[in-house]
Formats: C-alpha cells, sequence, structure tokens
C-alpha cells in the first residue's frame, strides 16, 4: 500500500529488455533505504525490488505492467515518481493507493493559474473507471483531488510543492500518465453494477 505523496524523484539509468519484460536500472537517494524483495511505486506502479548495487538498484516490469501503464515509454535519463510502501501505523497523507494502474490517460490541457496549474486529462471511458468531483485520483503516483469531473475527462489543480517536487514540472500536453482511481470508489461502483 502507498499513500500517493511522492518520496524521490528516481532517474533511469538503464533499460534492459528481457523477453517480455522491461529491466528498469533507477538512481535514486533512497536506494540505500531499499532491499531486495521490497516493494516501490514507480510513477504509480508498484514495483519489486530485484537487485540493489550501490546508488542503484532494478525492477522488473512484466507485459501485462507495460501494457496497462506507461512504463514501457521510458527512456534512459527521464525522472520518475518513486514512494516506498507505506509503514504500518504511518500517517496516510495522500489517499489508499494500491500501485496497481488502472489505465493511462492523455494530458490535454495545462492553465496557469495565480499561484498553481490546472492539468486536464482525457482517458478512455470504455473501461468504465470514473472520477467524482472532490474525489481521490493517483496520476503517476501522486494523490491529488479531482476537480471538474466529466464522463472521460478531470482536472487537477496542482500548487508550486507538488509541481517542484515531482513529474508534473516535466509533464507536456500529449504525455501518457497512469492513472489509478480511487480503490472505495472502484468496490462501490463494482457492487452497484452487480446490483444492475
Amino acid at each position: 500500500m502507498f499513500t500517493g505523496i511522492i518520496e524521490d524523484l528516481g532517474t533511469v539509468t538503464k533499460l534492459v529488455n528481457d523477453g517480455d519484460n522491461l529491466h528498469i536500472t533507477m538512481s535514486s537517494s533512497i536506494t540505500d533505504k531499499l532491499k531486495v524483495d521490497q516493494s516501490v511505486a514507480h510513477n504509480g506502479v508498484c514495483l519489486t525490488v530485484v537487485r540493489i548495487n550501490n546508488n542503484s538498484y532494478t525492477v522488473t516490469a512484466i507485459k501485462e505492467t507495460l501494457d496497462k501503464t506507461n512504463l514501457g515509454s521510458l527512456i534512459e535519463d527521464e525522472i520518475v515518481n518513486l514512494e516506498r510502501a507505506m509503514k504500518l501505523g504511518d500517517r496516510l497523507d495522500g489517499h489508499i493507493v494500491q500501485g496497481h494502474v488502472d489505465q493511462v490517460a492523455k494530458c490535454t490541457a495545462i492553465r496557469p493559474e495565480d499561484g498553481s496549474w490546472i492539468f486536464t486529462f482525457e482517458y478512455d471511458e470504455f473501461l468504465k473507471n470514473i472520477t467524482i468531483e472532490k474525489g481521490s485520483i493517483t496520476i503517476n503516483g501522486v494523490s491529488l483531488t479531482v476537480v471538474n469531473s466529466e464522463l472521460n475527462c478531470f482536472s487537477v489543480a496542482i500548487i508550486p510543492y507538488t509541481y517542484n517536487h515531482t513529474t508534473f514540472k516535466n509533464l507536456k500536453i500529449g504525455d501518457i500518465v497512469n492513472l489509478e482511481f480511487d480503490v472505495i470508489g472502484k468496490y462501490i461502483k463494482r457492487l452497484n453494477d452487480l446490483r444492475h
């Protein structure tokens, strides 16, 4: 489990294809706190540490993960949002995040405000995921509050701290991001669908 509060920005140092798998090596200031077999969220995707070497570590993304997230388009030197798994008993500053990406979305607009930014995203409505006004959403691993919720698009307001300490500062119109919809909302929607 994660909270969606980004702990560090890591840099992709090496990408190795191995059959349908992709081995991703990251350089990060949190590497010395990691151990093999530990879960780390990479742009919101929960992956297992399989190797540690000095200040770098390696994780493996399988085909299922590559098909459903933006990790397959990573390039060397790209910056990635990182979060280690939550400790039992810690404060939950974001919201409950599983690290299981539901689908991707495209950034369709970035509007500077006076002291913040409004980012708008569009996603495929065929998968029947939903957002609600003032509900939670995770974008590339960042816990955020939905504004302007519509059928297959929504916006989020980004404060300067979040902008400067996550990959939002690098995001451009047309970029693809990972979405994890609110887990409680997903269960309620599933129960409602079963009743109808």
